[in-house]
């Protein structure tokens, strides 16, 4: 499972998402993609994002099950507490 969250980025960017993802909300991405896909897409957002914030919740293996990715300037950040994910708002 992965979610994409877009914060101010080009509308063709996420135009070019629904090809894989479905957009239940403006900016916000929803699907099951392969690792290899998502890894893809995600080199792809943070190339085209042109300043805007890009936050990516995965699946994984760590001890919440998910991994966060975040590029660019989201309006809140992730914080590493002794491998747990907290969310700030700045």
């Amino acid at each position: 499972m992965v979610v994409l969250i877009l914060e101010r980025v080009p509308v063709g960017l996420r135009g070019e998402l629904t090809r894989w993802l479905l957009e239940p909300k403006a900016g916000v991405f929803v699907g099951s993609v392969s690792g290899m896909v998502r890894d893809l897409l995600w080199e792809k957002v943070c190339k085209e994002a042109r300043g805007g914030g890009c936050t990516m919740i995965h699946t994984s293996n760590r001890e919440q099950w998910f991994a966060i990715r975040m590029h660019g300037d989201p309006t809140r950040q992730v914080e590493d507490f002794e491998g747990l994910f907290l969310i700030r708002v700045p």
